[in-house]
């Protein structure tokens, strides 16, 4: 009997060796999305441009990205020129300002250029919640049922485009 509690450490040092070599290659930033496979949470959020309201029901009845963004976001700055390109070449983009005051939002689209063909803003954040955004730079995959597909987390180029462009049926 005491000869296996001698051996006990060793067992639970190789167990989790074990557990350990099985997370090795995985990306530990990557938080699968609960909405992935479901509709686009009902919201009701206000335009940047114009000051209407908007519902679920206002958005593109084609496929199209959700963008969610903020002026205090690093890397939002790195993703902006990229979004710029991809709304330039046809790729419609709903912009949801996040956690933002909305003349920061007025003054960055005015010097950076307007990727988005509707900019509601979310300024407590509450649908950024209902989405499960962890943060900014964060975007969506929407198909034209109005059903999320995809979720990318980080920012958006060139490199990891073509598999966000995968699911844009």
């Amino acid at each position: 009997m005491r000869k296996l509690l001698f051996f006990m450490p060793l067992a639970v040092f190789l167990v989790l060796g074990v557990v350990f070599y099985l997370q090795l290659g995985k990306d530990a930033q990557y938080m699968p999305s609960a909405l992935v496979g479901k509709k686009v949470p009902e919201f009701t959020l206000v335009s940047l441009q114009d000051d209407q309201v908007y519902t679920h029901k206002d958005l593109p009845n084609t496929s199209y990205l959700i963008n969610f963004w903020g002026t205090w976001c690093p890397a939002c700055h790195v993703e902006h020129p990229f979004l710029m390109e991809l709304a330039n070449s046809g790729v419609p983009i709903v912009g949801i300002d996040y956690k933002d005051e909305k003349v920061l939002a007025e003054q960055w689209l005015e010097q950076k250029g307007n990727p988005y063909q509707v900019i509601l803003m979310d300024e407590i954040g509450n649908f950024g919640v209902d989405m499960g955004v962890t943060g900014a730079p964060e975007t969506f995959v929407v198909d034209r049922s109005g059903v999320v597909v995809y979720r990318h987390q980080g920012v958006i180029n060139a490199e990891n485009w073509p598999e966000i462009k995968g699911y844009m049926k």
